[in-house]
């Protein structure tokens, strides 16, 4: 198998150097391609126009998808060309034609977002918040004054296709299998627990949000649902930029600090962000009821209260050094940690009609830490022959440590004889990636193709210590092992971007063949898996004078992580057992997806999705009835689809006052097997988020959102509908430098009741969680600096979005 993958890749790799295509020039020509000095994206629809020496203008046109432009059959003399487009500052250049340059390159032209605050065209010249590509969606944050005051997870509630449930975790179309980038590179920060640095992060340091709806093939097949790509603020010109957000909320989370920096001095350029956070959880309750529905019926009750202290910190950076206009070297390095205690307090009964079988008080006290660094060199070879022609070797490296301790303590027992216990589960996780990738322009095709190899180890050192009155703890080997899982991934892939006019066509098809290596060091078992994956995709956009649609078909894998493949079997509440499953193999889905956008005075995006996959990665629960024990391991079984589809609306009601509104729904079918028999479920996801805001005289602003959640549906769970509110107010103290927000979250209710129904073939059970609901803070946000030159990077370096975690 794996002489097929280097065969393939040979052949790709000789097809695309030995390319001789060239580019037919005509008498004068110039051409040249917009993209946006802040992101590095193409800005299409940019009104480009030519002037002679009299100031006549000779020939106008717009730049297209990718930003570019050519004018041709051009007389030979002096002229003026310039950029103009809504939302960004005019740029002139002073160009000349003659025989020595009949086709005069631009290369790449960075034009600026404009700064100036008219009252009268506040809004209407305001930057577009959503754009729809072919391939995505991008929802610009620093279009939304309420980037100003809340976190990236909170601003992640109105993202179309995203959506955030009550226990802050991120869904894309209702499916938590996706990849989450930091400049367009995987970060560690996002691999181990996102939603906690997301809760942290403030939205002000983040230029804007890409949905990837259908990833092209040079893009790691893992993802069912797509990579959400979070773009931070960058260096625009030589000098220094930053930003420095402060926030406090109560009577849940805590402070947190959160910033970027940039700076470019000639060649070398720096970008960093970075921050932490305090986040306490207030006690709160919890109840879980269980019946069994067997022969012999019995009844489990546990009511609990828990509290938790948590914080969490994290860097990251970017460089680059610019050789020479062909040549360009750049890195990353991200850190981040996280540190955690928490108790819980708990009275389990299990009875029957008449007696009660079991009684005991539990208390547990757990610790919990985590670090994690990943660290990346890229090297970009440019061409004379066109500026898009691109070769770029990367290498990465990626690691994190989790360790995960627990101590659980019994008083008032009845009929239980289990000694008091701890339990210690450290898993390390480990990568080493290299990259090469090829881009080979020939007119309005641009090809792709690239060769990747991921060497990635996990292990996993559990031990549990059972306490003896006359030895202390001593450890059970029954119930104690060490893991080692190898992994390795080789990859091809090929892609085709052919643009023309208002059309837009991405495909490609990707080759990954994957080792798997699993040792069980204590109990002297082994797991060995070996399987060859082609995953295809396309995607076409057509774009009108105000509207658009775009189709996409994908194929992508979900490759189990570390956490599913983890044996290790968390007894901290000792009636509900769960585990990872070393034997998990990959799950294939396919999406198929239309979108439609409207742009004018407001802008309207309108998604529909079907997806269908099989042998689904999915947590399987078992109730043993001889031992009472419900016993949840992930598994391969069965299958889901869902269908609908997803509305973003944005629309300014008038210069002063907005409207927006983003809204999913789905309708999910799933199945699989439990305790030995099929099992269906099937129901409507849907989420709502609306959002107005108000601009008053002096630079003050008022928002409100109402956000509606209708609960998650898995195989065997449904979880209940919630309401949320939230109010802010703003005011920028020293204009586009200083501001200051005040908000308050579910004012009217300061708990809610999270409710989980769960079920098998011979159970039924319902988790009551209580949640604290009610929040209410203040953030202080300020800018700093001025630049002049964008700073410089690989235009295509490692990205393992290939694992879930």
């Amino acid at each position: 198998m794996k002489q097929k993958i280097i065969l393939t890749l040979v052949a790709f790799l000789i097809g695309f150097f030995t390319a001789a295509a060239q580019i037919a020039s005509g008498t004068y020509s110039v051409k040249g391609y917009l993209v946006d000095s802040a992101s590095q994206m193409p800005v299409e629809f940019v009104t480009v126009s030519l002037k002679n020496a009299d100031q006549k203008t000779i020939k106008t046109q717009h730049s297209k998808k990718d930003g570019g432009f050519l004018m041709d059959k051009l007389p030979a003399g002096k002229f003026t060309i310039t950029f103009a487009s809504v939302g960004y500052v005019m740029r002139s250049m002073e160009i000349s034609l003659d025989k020595e340059t009949q086709l005069r390159d631009l290369g790449k032209i960075a034009i600026s977002a404009s700064n100036t605050h008219l009252k009268s065209v506040s809004v209407t010249a305001a930057r577009q918040s959503i754009k729809q590509e072919a391939d995505r969606l991008i929802y610009d944050l620093q279009a939304d004054p309420d980037s100003k005051s809340n976190s990236v997870l909170e601003m992640m509630r109105k993202v179309p296709l995203l959506s955030v449930d009550a226990d802050n975790n991120i869904k894309l179309s209702g499916n938590s299998a996706y990849r989450i980038f930091i400049n367009g590179k995987p970060s560690s920060m996002m691999e181990r627990n996102p939603k906690e640095v997301l809760k942290s992060m403030p939205a002000s340091t983040i230029q804007k949000i890409e949905v990837i709806t259908t990833p092209s093939s040079k893009y790691d097949a893992e993802g069912l649902a797509g990579i959400i790509n979070i773009i931070t603020n960058k260096a625009v010109d030589n000098g220094y930029n930053g930003n420095i957000n402060l926030s406090e909320r109560s009577p849940l989370g805590g402070p947190s600090i959160g910033g970027s920096f940039t700076n470019k001095s000639g060649k070398f350029g720096l970008s960093a962000f970075g921050g932490g956070a305090l986040a306490n959880t207030p006690s709160t309750g919890i109840t879980i009821s269980r019946v069994s529905t067997e022969v012999t019926p019995s009844e489990l009750f546990q009511s609990a209260e828990r509290e938790s202290d948590n914080k969490n910190a994290y860097l990251g950076t970017e460089l680059s050094y610019e050789v020479d206009s062909l040549n360009l070297i750049s890195g990353q390095f991200n850190l981040n940690g996280n540190n955690g205690s928490g108790e819980f307090f708990q009275n389990s009964v299990l009875k029957n009609t008449s007696t009660v079988l079991q009684q005991y008080n539990l208390l547990t006290n757990e610790d919990n830490s985590g670090k994690g660094a990943d660290a990346a060199l890229n090297y970009q070879l440019g061409f004379r022959r066109d500026k898009n022609q691109l070769l770029t070797a990367s290498y990465r490296y990626y690691g994190f440590i989790n360790d995960q301790n627990t101590a659980q303590l019994f008083t008032n027992r009845t009929n239980y004889s289990l000694p008091d216990f701890r339990q210690v589960n450290e898993s390390v996780m480990s990568e080493h990636t290299a990259q090469l990738d090829f881009v080979y322009p020939v007119k309005k095709l641009t090809i792709e193709a690239g060769v990747k190899g991921i060497f990635r180890t996990n292990e996993s050192d559990f031990k549990y210590f059972s306490y003896d009155v006359n030895q202390g703890y001593i450890i059970d080997p029954s119930k104690t092992n060490t893991f080692n899982n190898t992994q390795n991934i080789l990859a091809a892939y090929n892609s085709y971007q052919y643009n023309l006019k208002n059309w837009s066509v991405k495909a490609g098809v990707r080759f990954e063949n994957t080792v798997v290596d699993a040792d069980f060091v204590t109990t002297v078992s082994k797991v060995k898996q070996d399987y060859f994956s082609i995953v295809p995709s396309v995607a076409i956009s057509r774009r009108f004078k105000t509207t658009g649609i775009n189709f996409g078909w994908s194929q992508r894998i979900q490759r189990p992580g570390i956490n599913q493949l983890n044996p290790f079997v968390d007894r901290s509440n000792p009636v509900f057992e769960t585990t990872g499953n070393p034997d998990l193999r990959p799950t294939k889905g396919n999406s198929l997806q239309f979108g439609f956008n409207w742009n004018k005075k407001g802008n309207l995006n309108v998604n529909l999705r079907y997806n269908w996959i099989r042998g689904l990665i999915f947590q399987v629960s078992n109730y043993d009835e001889t031992t009472n024990i419900t016993r949840t391991r992930f598994e391969n079984t069965g299958g889901a689809k869902a269908l609908g589809g997803n509305i973003n609306f944005n629309y300014p009601l008038s210069q002063a006052w907005n409207l927006s509104l983003n809204g999913n729904l789905m309708h999910g079918w799933a199945d699989g097997i439990s305790n030995g028999k099929p099992i269906k479920n099937q129901g409507f996801m849907y989420y709502f988020n609306m959002t107005s805001g108000l601009r008053l005289p002096k630079d003050w602003r008022l928002s409100a959102s109402f956000y509606l959640n209708g609960g998650d549906l898995t195989v065997q769970q449904q979880s209940n509908a919630f309401a949320s509110t939230a109010f802010n107010v703003s005011k920028d103290i020293i204009k586009d430098k200083l501001s200051f927000s005040a908000f308050t979250n579910n004012p009217f209710n300061r708990y809610r009741m999270n409710v989980t129904k769960s079920f098998g073939p011979n159970f039924n059970q319902e988790n009551n969680s209580q949640q604290n609901f009610r929040t209410a803070g203040a953030s202080l946000s300020y800018r700093f600096g001025k630049l002049k030159e964008s700073i410089k990077k690989s235009k295509r370096s490692i990205s393992n979005d290939d694992v879930n975690n």
